[in-house]
């Protein structure tokens, strides 16, 4: 039942964001999700470490992929220039 929940949830989420035209990521909106059926459970049963390290990493992936970018960027304008 839990993870039919989340799924449903999920895929409201994700319909409603894509009927206003916003993008979101799958993988996050599923997450979030899951978290709070966890949540709606017993605020226990979600695993608040775990839960901050995927958060962390959300927030660590757009700027590291900027530099990735940049770095690939500055790469190929030094070989192909």
């Amino acid at each position: 039942m839990q993870g039919f929940c989340a799924e449903t949830g999920g895929a409201i989420a994700l319909f409603g964001a894509t009927w206003l035209g916003i993008p979101v990521s799958t993988t996050h909106t599923v997450t979030g999700s899951i978290i709070g059926v966890g949540a709606a459970r017993r605020v226990s049963a979600v695993r608040w470490g775990v839960t901050h390290n995927i958060v962390v990493a959300w927030v660590l992936t757009l700027p590291a992929s900027a530099i990735v970018a940049a770095g690939c960027y500055w790469l190929a304008a030094l070989f192909l220039a």
